[in-house]
C-alpha cells in the first residue's frame, strides 16, 4: 500500500519552492467576451450580445506555466507568439504570473493563437479562434531549439505541452528530450494525437483516455497491470500516467509497477485546464523530489480543487496541502 501522509505532502510541496521549470509548447490566449442578451438580430435570427465586459486569460502551455509559479516554483516558458496585440497581452499576462519569457520566439508572420468565447450570463454563445496549426518553419525550429537549449541550463525539469498548433515538431520534441538529457533532468510530456509516439525516453508520458484510445485504436484496460505495463513499454517511458476523469487515474512504472489512484473531487464546476493543473503538478513535484506515485497523489488532488473553480484556474501549495489533510489515499494494486 503506498500511501502519502501529510507530512511527506508538506516536504514535496515546501520543495517545490526551489524548483525550476522549462515549459514548452503552444501558447495560446483565452478571451473572454461577457454581456447581456435582450433581443434577436433583424438581420439573422441570432441573438445579439450587448458587451459589458471583456477580459483576457493564458492557455495552453501559458496555463500550465502559470500553474508552476502557483506552486511556488520558477518557470521559463518557450514557445511561439505572433507580432501583434495577442501576443503582446500574452507574453505581459505571463510576466504578471510570474513567468520568465525570455525564451518566448516573436514569428511575425504567425499570429498569436486566440481563442475568443462569447457569454451572455454565463453561457457560452459562440467561439472563435485566430490561429495557424501549422508546424513552425525551419528558421522558427532553430530559433526554438536554441532557446530550450538556454533555459534547460537552470531547469530541474523539463514540461512539454503539445496541443497541435505546430510548435513541437519532431525537430524541437527531439532537441528538448536531448537538451533533458544532457542535464540529467526528468521530461514530462502532454501529448496530442498529432505526434503522439514523438516522445520516446520521457520519464513521464500523460494522455487522457480519449487520447491514448484514438492513438492506439483500441479500448483501454486502465485496471488491468499487464495492459498498462505493455502500454507503457509500447509509448517508450519511464512511467505512463493516464488521466481517466472522474475515475481518478492509472499509473505504470518499469519494473511492472501498477497503481490506481481513485478520483478524490468532491463536487465538479468546470473542468478547464485540470489536465494543466495534473501536468504541472507532477513535473514540480517530481523535481522536488516526489517518485511517481506521490507527484500522481499530489496531482490527483491539485486536479478536484481545480475542477471546483470557475475556468481555468490554478491551485496552491496551500490547498492542495488541505486537500490531502481531507483524504487518506488510496490503495496499490
Amino acid at each position: 500500500m503506498h500511501r502519502l501522509g501529510p507530512t511527506r505532502a508538506a516536504e514535496i510541496l515546501d520543495a517545490m519552492t526551489d524548483v525550476r521549470v522549462l515549459v514548452v509548447g503552444d501558447l495560446m490566449l483565452d478571451e473572454y467576451v461577457s454581456g447581456v442578451v435582450d433581443r434577436i438580430s433583424p438581420e439573422a435570427p441570432v441573438p445579439v450580445v450587448r458587451v459589458e465586459a471583456e477580459r483576457w486569460a493564458v492557455g495552453g502551455a501559458a496555463n500550465v506555466a502559470a500553474n508552476v509559479t502557483a506552486l511556488g516554483a520558477a518557470c521559463d516558458v518557450v514557445g511561439v507568439v505572433g507580432d501583434d496585440a495577442g501576443g503582446r497581452r500574452l507574453t505581459h499576462a505571463l510576466e504578471g504570473a510570474g513567468v520568465q519569457v525570455s525564451g518566448v520566439v516573436v514569428a511575425p508572420d504567425r499570429p498569436t493563437t486566440v481563442k475568443t468565447r462569447v457569454l451572455a450570463r454565463s453561457q457560452q454563445v459562440v467561439r472563435f479562434d485566430r490561429e495557424t496549426d501549422h508546424d513552425v518553419d525551419g528558421a522558427l525550429e532553430r530559433a526554438l531549439v536554441e532557446s530550450i537549449k538556454g533555459c534547460a541550463r537552470e531547469a530541474d525539469v523539463l514540461l512539454m505541452e503539445d496541443y497541435n498548433k505546430g510548435v513541437l515538431t519532431a525537430h524541437v520534441i527531439g532537441g528538448a528530450l536531448a537538451a533533458a538529457k544532457q542535464r540529467s533532468i526528468p521530461t514530462v510530456v502532454d501529448p496530442k494525437r498529432l505526434r503522439f509516439f514523438e516522445y520516446q525516453g520521457a520519464t513521464v508520458f500523460k494522455p487522457n483516455a480519449k487520447e491514448l484510445a484514438d492513438a492506439l485504436g483500441e479500448h483501454l484496460a486502465p485496471d488491468d497491470p499487464e495492459w498498462m505495463e505493455t502500454t507503457r513499454r509500447r509509448l517508450a517511458c519511464d512511467t505512463l500516467l493516464l488521466t481517466l476523469g472522474e475515475q481518478g487515474m492509472a499509473l505504470a512504472s518499469g519494473g511492472a509497477h501498477f497503481f490506481r489512484v481513485p478520483t478524490v473531487a468532491r463536487a465538479v464546476y468546470d473542468v478547464s485546464g485540470a489536465g494543466d493543473t495534473v501536468v504541472a503538478v507532477t513535473a514540480v513535484a517530481l523535481a522536488g523530489g516526489a517518485d511517481p506515485v506521490e507527484a500522481a497523489i499530489l496531482a490527483n488532488h491539485a486536479a478536484a480543487l481545480g475542477v471546483q473553480k470557475a475556468g481555468v484556474a490554478t491551485v496552491s501549495p496551500r490547498e492542495i496541502l488541505e486537500q490531502t489533510r481531507s483524504f487518506q489515499p488510496s490503495h496499490d494494486s
